[in-house]
């Protein structure tokens, strides 16, 4: 367990930026929220059959349960569905990024308000080089000659980051040590009261496709099962300020994704913000580990 724990922000990382990948390829041949829904639909029995198979515990209460579907509700149902929507409205996905890069400060001002986590100078400092760094990864990535930056995408976009923020923090706070597995299970269901009215709201047009197979694939096993328990791993044995800058690492590893399978450029200038960034978040695992 004590390797896996050392491993696991590294693996989380790896594994949470590959969400790009799967969006890119399935976005343009299905809705958002039927994407979603189907998603969640898809991964709640193969963390069922697990969890019989594991012979893991479910919560104990009701109130645990309840604690549970509000987090998913928040965690994927708000942030997923908040950003998918505003990138299919046109929102350019470098534009999105950079606000979702709020996270990191946005939740360490409510561990701090709601959980009584104490941050020091140095963690503020590290973060507020993380995000300049990030600005700097993102940045040649923005682009306003769509119309899809309007005050209704940027609000939603940001409404999801603090649905994400809260949530982590409600997880932290609410779910302490209820099993992970079986947790996960009801925070999809809590997703899916989210995503299936949103999704009423839609065509439901979807063209199977290879690409759509893959990606449907790729993020309910790989992101959806595998990312998002490190996730909660994550945010139960450490701080939730600590692993909230863990996301600050993400779009480093996106733009590299996007170079090696898409093409994308990899300027100097973006290099240059990964140091900062990598730099950043070190600092910031080795500040608290210290304090």
């Amino acid at each position: 367990m004590n390797s896996l724990a050392k491993a696991a922000p590294v693996i989380f990382v790896l594994l949470w930026s590959t969400g790009f990948v799967g969006s890119k390829l399935g976005a343009p041949y299905i809705t958002p929220m039927a994407f979603l829904t189907i998603r969640f639909v898809l991964v709640i029995p193969v963390l069922l059959v697990l969890a019989l198979l594991l012979s893991k515990s479910w919560p104990k209460s009701h109130a645990m349960v309840v604690h549970c579907i509000v987090t998913g509700m928040l965690v994927h149902g708000i942030y997923l569905g908040g950003v998918f929507w505003a990138i299919k409205q046109g929102m350019p996905a470098g534009a999105s990024s950079i606000i979702v890069g709020l996270q990191p400060v946005l939740t360490a001002l409510i561990a701090v308000s709601l959980l009584g986590e104490t941050i020091s100078r140095k963690h503020w400092l590290s973060m507020a080089i993380g995000a300049a760094g990030l600005v700097l990864v993102l940045g040649p990535r923005f682009d306003t000659s769509g119309t899809g930056i309007s005050a209704i995408t940027v609000t939603v976009v940001l409404a999801s980051v603090i649905a994400i923020s809260l949530g982590t923090v409600y997880q932290k706070r609410f779910v302490p040590q209820t099993n992970l597995l079986t947790a996960t299970i009801w925070q999809y269901v809590g997703a899916l009261l989210v995503t299936i009215p949103l999704s009423l709201f839609e065509s439901w047009q979807i063209t199977w496709s290879g690409d759509l197979i893959f990606a449907m694939a790729w993020l309910v096993l790989v992101l959806s099962v595998g990312a998002v328990l490190l996730l909660m791993l994550l945010i139960r044995e450490g701080a939730v300020s600590q692993v909230a800058s863990l996301f600050y690492l993400v779009p480093v590893a996106t733009a590299v994704e996007s170079y090696f399978l898409f093409g994308e450029k990899l300027l100097p200038i973006q290099m240059a913000g990964m140091a900062l960034v990598i730099g950043a978040v070190l600092t910031i695992r080795n500040t608290t580990k210290k304090s």
